[in-house]
């Protein structure tokens, strides 16, 4: 079990129904043009959670200090798994992760798109070992890539294959690709700010300069609240207009993603301790996870 913690197991295990859900859910219901089959979208998944765990490591390895102070239960390095252990496996993972991107690129027929792969695993360096400690870009940072864990599937399903013939088709289906790692992105920005809300205490012993270090926990709660209701209208307004005419699409989004967004609202407003900021970031991540999940309902909302 330290293992599966040290990659971040749940979080790996979004990514890649996510990434299944995108195929399976919304590409090929619609017979639209795609470049990948059973084994290659397999193999796109596998790369993409071997980079994402060796990004999870990475970030464990520089947090140790952080996570001394604000969570010392679930310190895993230099507690259960030795740092020399974790950075082989950081190694290990991103070769092969970089590696696998490399050979589905050449399935595609698209070599450039193997830079994909090594951007990521660079950026995701930088991010842990200098991007984190910097006010909101590192938040900013790891959100893109979380959402480009979303986008790479549409890269290489679609990209290769759009012709004069199918390209309205394919630009369409990108899009709805597209609005969801915009969403994906908006929801991981605001959970990055409630941890590092949450995290105020071990990231000012560790000299970083998060957003509530650098204005004051009252006023990043603020920027919370305000950047909340702003990505809730955004969603209230995206039902409105393309989800109106399906009732259950409508009712799905209603209660499983407009009322925990509203009922963080209300929280964010009055919460104060390590506690409920904990519970505000869980509450995101259902709201991602929710979100991702309504992929299973694009067979009914395009019928």
């Amino acid at each position: 079990m330290n293992y599966l913690n040290l990659i971040r197991w749940k979080n790996l295990i979004l990514i890649a129904l996510t990434q299944l859900l995108i195929k399976y859910a919304l590409l090929e219901p619609f017979g639209v043009q795609i470049s990948l089959n059973a084994l290659g979208i397999s193999l796109l998944v596998l790369a993409t959670l071997c980079i994402a765990a060796a990004g999870n490591i990475i970030n464990d390895i520089y947090d140790v200090e952080t996570d001394f102070v604000n969570k010392p239960d679930k310190l895993i390095i230099g507690k259960s798994i030795s740092e020399k252990t974790a950075y082989n496996l950081f190694i290990g993972f991103n070769v092969v992760g970089v590696g696998i991107g490399y050979y589905v690129s050449n399935l595609v027929g698209r070599d450039a798109f193997f830079s994909l792969f090594v951007i990521i695993s660079v950026l995701l360096y930088v991010y842990a070992s200098y991007l984190k400690q910097t006010l909101l870009i590192g938040n900013i940072v790891v959100s893109i890539l979380v959402a480009l864990s979303i986008l790479i599937v549409g890269v290489f399903e679609l990209l290769p294959t759009i012709t004069s013939l199918n390209q309205q088709t394919q630009l369409t289906f990108f899009k709805i690709i597209f609005d969801y790692a915009l969403f994906a992105f908006a929801i991981n920005l605001l959970r990055e700010i409630a941890k590092d809300i949450e995290d105020i205490n071990g990231d000012y012993k560790a000299g970083m300069n998060t957003l509530p270090i650098a204005i004051g926990t009252e006023r990043a709660t603020k920027v919370l609240f305000a950047l909340t209701i702003i990505c809730l209208l955004f969603i209230v307004y995206y039902v409105i207009n393309s989800l109106y005419k399906n009732q259950v699409a409508v009712l799905y989004f209603l209660v499983l993603v407009i009322g925990p967004l509203l009922y963080n609202c209300i929280k964010i407003f009055s919460s104060k301790t390590k506690k409920e900021f904990h519970q505000i970031s869980n509450v995101f991540k259902l709201v991602l996870f929710f979100g991702m999940l309504s992929l299973l309902l694009y067979k009914y909302i395009l019928l």
